[in-house]
């Protein structure tokens, strides 16, 4: 019998690898899903995937969800581009929730309940969203900037359901938490939002902190604005 040939490290680099396909679909989820709550967060999570490498996929049980989440996001991907935001979020729904319930404490698992989260929260279906942020966030405790995006989609959610002072709390835990993660856009919000509860001299104090803080942020010209008007 002959003897079977060994693959080469260039023959190997060649074959198609599992965790890079769904990565790559992962990367292109987030970069086409650009809207101000999750393009952000899923780069971010993107990332996070890839960053994990082979161990991701060292247990089996990660490697059928995996699987699974990759069988969602195809579906999501093939269907975004026909239909709208709420008829994308019944048809993968149940996909999604699948893996939730099988695999809801696997890592993949908590990236399928955050991506999920971000699909309810496109077809208006905001108390769903805010649910499953909110188990995202102890998911992501320990990994601090996609805690603070989960933050803000939070307090996204509760405006868009005109509960402004629930959304006031969450991005003031962005804008009071340690480090700079966030923290301009968080402000930027809170000025905003300020001004929607009639509160102009907190709405002001909030776009003076980017000001002072933060003058390299990106819409500093119409923070100046707001205060100059």
């Amino acid at each position: 019998m002959a003897k079977k040939r060994k693959k080469t490290r260039k023959e190997l680099l060649k074959e198609p690898d599992e965790f890079m396909t769904l990565s790559g679909k992962l990367i292109k989820f987030a970069v086409e899903h650009k809207n101000q709550l999750t393009y952000g967060l899923g780069i971010i999570l993107a990332l996070v995937v890839i960053i994990s490498g082979v161990r991701f996929f060292s247990i089996r049980a990660e490697n059928k969800a995996a699987a699974m989440l990759d069988q969602s996001l195809t579906e999501y991907n093939r269907l975004k581009v026909e239909k709208t935001p709420a008829a994308v979020y019944g048809a993968v729904s149940s996909g999604f929730q699948n893996i939730l319930q099988k695999y809801g404490g696997k890592h993949s698992g908590k990236i399928a309940r955050l991506l999920y989260a971000n699909i309810c929260y496109d077809a208006g279906k905001y108390q769903q969203a805010i649910d499953l942020y909110n188990t995202s966030l102890k998911d992501f405790e320990k990994q601090p900037v996609i805690h603070s995006q989960i933050l803000s989609s939070l307090g996204y959610a509760y405006e868009e359901q005109q509960e402004y002072s629930k959304a006031i709390s969450y991005f003031e835990k962005i804008s009071t938490a340690p480090g700079q993660i966030l923290r301009d856009e968080a402000l930027f919000h809170l000025g905003r939002l300020y001004n929607k509860l009639g509160q102009p001299q907190k709405s002001k104090a909030a776009y003076q902190k980017i000001i002072s803080d933060h003058p390299d942020y990106i819409y500093i010209d119409i923070v100046r604005e707001e205060i100059s008007g």
